[in-house]
């Protein structure tokens, strides 16, 4: 049966002061990824300090927020953002791209990994590795705010399980729903793979891997201008997969048949 779409982006108001569920994720990803950390310390599996994960924590909160806001406002809807430049700020709104925040978060850590007393304790690829995990949890948990938010609607359907969204005319499908599913199935994977020793690298290279599939899969049920009947995030995911599939052939062919073992 058709859903008909009456939520409330906000979780409470006060005048007009609200907090969305949608920033409630932001916030949710970041003490996930701090508390992991701590765990990754406490049991000796890292050798950080809480001090450095408080750095980390805040180098990829700049890089998410920044990549991906920077990356939506100025690739999916430049001329907007052009016309009204302070709307870039208002994040609460909805408008973080992925593949923007994903640059983000990569040049933060980046940025965070090559002092010298971090270097001297983690490599560059067990870090990426790592930051994984607690990165696809909240992608995923995005998806479903994009969903409360009313936004990224699918295509026009009559599957039974349609969504009639405000604005947007006939029944279509929550495709932000199937992101969420399909972000989640990623992780069960990675955890599944990371049962075994892999070499350094190898997890954050299956995840892009297999974000850059999923994301061309998944698209075919957004609502997005096409260009030869792709979107623009199919083609920069498509590109995601290509790049990911070389890396894991060329670097990690004994981890590849290690996870068929």
């Amino acid at each position: 049966m058709p859903f008909v779409y009456n939520m409330d982006p906000a979780l409470f108001r006060i005048g007009s002061f609200e907090i969305r569920y949608y920033g409630l994720v932001y916030v949710l990803a970041f003490v996930v990824l701090y508390f992991y950390f701590r765990w990754l310390i406490a049991n000796k599996k890292i050798s950080l300090t809480i001090d450095d994960v408080y750095d980390l924590v805040f180098y990829n909160l700049l890089g998410v927020f920044i990549g991906s806001r920077l990356f939506h406002c100025l690739v999916w809807e430049p001329s907007y953002y052009l016309a009204n430049p302070l709307k870039i700020l208002y994040f609460w709104e909805g408008g973080m791209a992925y593949h923007g925040g994903l640059i983000g978060v990569a040049l933060a850590t980046w940025l965070f990994w090559r002092r010298e007393e971090i270097r001297s304790k983690i490599s560059f690829a067990r870090l990426a590795d790592i930051l994984s995990f607690p990165a696809v949890f909240a992608l995923a948990l995005g998806r479903i705010a994009n969903f409360i938010n009313g936004e990224l609607p699918g295509t026009v359907t009559n599957v039974s399980w349609c969504v009639y969204f405000p604005r947007y005319e006939g029944c279509r499908h929550p495709q932000q729903i199937y992101a969420a599913i399909k972000r989640f199935i990623i992780l069960g994977i990675m955890f599944f793979i990371n049962r075994k020793k892999n070499k350094e690298g190898f997890i954050f290279w299956v995840m892009v891997t297999l974000f850059g599939i999923g994301r061309v899969l998944i698209d075919f049920f957004r609502d997005d201008p096409r260009w030869l009947g792709l979107t623009l995030g199919q083609y920069l995911s498509f590109a995601m997969f290509v790049t990911g599939v070389i890396v894991l052939v060329k670097h990690y062919r004994r981890d590849i048949k290690r996870v068929f073992a």
